[in-house]
């Protein structure tokens, strides 16, 4: 890759981590990464550097910490005089003048197939709606959320139990090539991006209540819930009224069983819905640490109904 090109990246999460390497990794000039502050994490709730902070350092990179891209952060990412911005997964918005104070704009890797799910939890929302296709595209950061022209896509299909951290890692490495290769060919003069077409749907971030599984819903329904909102916010249910969360939910062929009534099966416990019953793998009971679905159904007297 010509590495004339001065690069500045933005990203936290550790969805953003190969996009960061792959583009050190091809020979790109980063000059600067930008990502979110330390966060608290933990029951001691320790100050940890985000997962591209961490990536930085170690690859010996100057870091600009910014809880948004403010007036004093655009200040010191114009001091890097930047000829490119790279966002993924950042977790702010890019805003003029800093939009434009680089001299090719700034690009972004979006894990969707825009312009569906414009947002910030394009996975999640995607698995939710039972999209049996998904991917990623790289487009021109414009004013308007994620409506900026597209220079390359890639598809995927994820596997029938995927769950969004599963689907999310892996677009993230499939993402990372295809950034490598857009920003090679804006490096080279050879980039063409195209406007979007079709109908957006968007993809807002996920609140705890996103998580509340509905077992009075067909098991389909109910499933892509669970997928689309794990691992986070998490998936959930109630039991005698206290929060009671799912860890790990597959498809079974145990026939049915009224919406939210649990029975003893092989490799864990089975849970009607409004169609087939589900197979529930690991729990974790309010005030407990997550264990195996069949060990914790073993410890309940009489009988059990999830929802209640």
């Amino acid at each position: 890759m010509p590495n004339d090109l001065r690069i500045v990246f933005a990203g936290t999460p550790d969805a953003a981590v190969p996009s960061l390497r792959a583009l050190v990794a091809a020979g790109a000039n980063v000059v600067g990464v930008v990502t979110r502050p330390d966060a608290p994490l933990g029951r001691k709730r320790v100050l940890t550097p985000s997962p591209v902070a961490a990536a930085a350092e170690d690859l010996g990179l100057p870091v600009v910490k910014a809880a948004r891209l403010d007036a004093e952060a655009t200040e010191r990412i114009a001091e890097l005089s930047p000829d490119l911005g790279v966002i993924v997964a950042y977790g702010g918005l890019v805003r003029e003048p800093l939009l434009s104070a680089p001299t090719h704009g700034w690009i972004n890797l979006h894990f969707s197939l825009l312009p569906a799910w414009r947002g910030a939890a394009p996975v999640q929302r995607a698995l939710i709606a039972g999209d049996e296709v998904t991917g990623a595209a790289v487009f021109q950061l414009v004013p308007e959320l994620d409506a900026g022209d597209v220079y390359a896509r890639t598809t995927y299909v994820p596997g029938a139990d995927d769950t969004a951290g599963d689907v999310l890692t892996a677009l993230a490495e499939r993402g990372s090539e295809l950034l490598v290769d857009v920003t090679r060919q804006i490096a080279e003069g050879s980039a063409v991006a195209v406007p979007q077409s079709g109908e957006p749907t968007l993809a807002p971030k996920l609140s705890l209540a996103d998580g509340l599984l509905d077992f009075a819903r067909p098991a389909s329904e109910v499933l892509a819930r669970f997928r689309g909102v794990t691992p986070e916010p998490g998936a959930h249910t109630t039991l005698k009224g206290e929060r009671f969360k799912i860890h790990a939910a597959r498809r079974s062929d145990g026939g049915s069983l009224p919406p939210g009534t649990v029975e003893a099966t092989k490799g864990g416990v089975l849970v009607g819905t409004a169609t087939e019953a589900i197979l529930v793998e690991r729990v974790q009971p309010a005030g407990k640490a997550a264990m195996a679905a069949d060990a914790w159904f073993r410890g309940q007297r009489g009988d059990v109904e999830l929802g209640s």
